[in-house]
């Protein structure tokens, strides 16, 4: 260390030598990176959601629905776009026996679109997307049946389109960010987990209880 402050003190009064130039970059590149990891230490980032604080996120859904993270239910909530449809899937398959049909729990799907849409085009993809619904709704009805659920799977299946952005920012999503999202909402709105991909099923388990 007095090795260094010697060579530095004499590179004060010297030309510069490539001991002298060493010295420096070292020092410059020391207070660059302490700088970067201040910054990245007191700048909050944005837009995210934080586990514990409530998020009263409403939308309605392709059926017309009204739905909210605050309305009285754990509510699942998987930020997708139509790609990522089977990381969706795997989600709803991994969601615990003893939510399905239970009314005090609900997934919803919201399928986010990266760029904008006419109001025809939007027409044309909400069609496609309820004929998907269809195969989903036949899916969960045969997981009904296996399990000897008296429901119509039809009433807990539910799907919103984002053209605009609006839900995703609401989720804290940046706008032309198409990341696959997971989170799971208290009864009053309370974010209780959050995922940046498909979470395990004992994640979801635990996040559930």
């Amino acid at each position: 260390m007095e090795k260094s402050s010697t060579q530095a003190e004499s590179c004060q009064g010297t030309t510069l030598s490539p001991i002298c130039l060493l010295v420096m970059m070292r020092a410059l590149q020391f207070f660059f990176l302490s700088g970067i990891l201040i910054l990245l230490l007191t700048t909050p980032l944005h837009g995210a959601l934080s586990i514990g604080a409530t998020y009263p996120v409403s939308f309605s859904d392709i059926d017309g629905n009204k739905h909210s993270t605050a309305d009285g239910h754990v509510t699942v909530i998987v930020l997708t776009t139509a790609a990522d449809r089977e990381k969706a899937r795997t989600v709803g398959d991994r969601v615990p026996e003893r939510c399905l049909g239970n009314t005090e729990y609900k997934m919803i799907t919201v399928l986010r679109f990266a760029r904008r849409h006419t109001v025809v085009g939007q027409r044309i993809a909400t069609a496609f997307i309820r004929h998907r619904v269809n195969d989903e709704v036949k899916r969960l009805q045969a997981r009904y049946d296996v399990k000897k659920i008296i429901r119509d799977a039809r009433k807990d299946i539910f799907v919103a389109t984002d053209f605009d952005g609006s839900i995703s920012s609401q989720l804290g999503e940046p706008e032309g960010v198409t990341d696959f999202r997971v989170f799971v909402f208290g009864r009053k709105g309370e974010l209780i987990a959050q995922w940046n991909g498909v979470p395990s099923a004992e994640q979801l388990d635990a996040a559930l209880k």
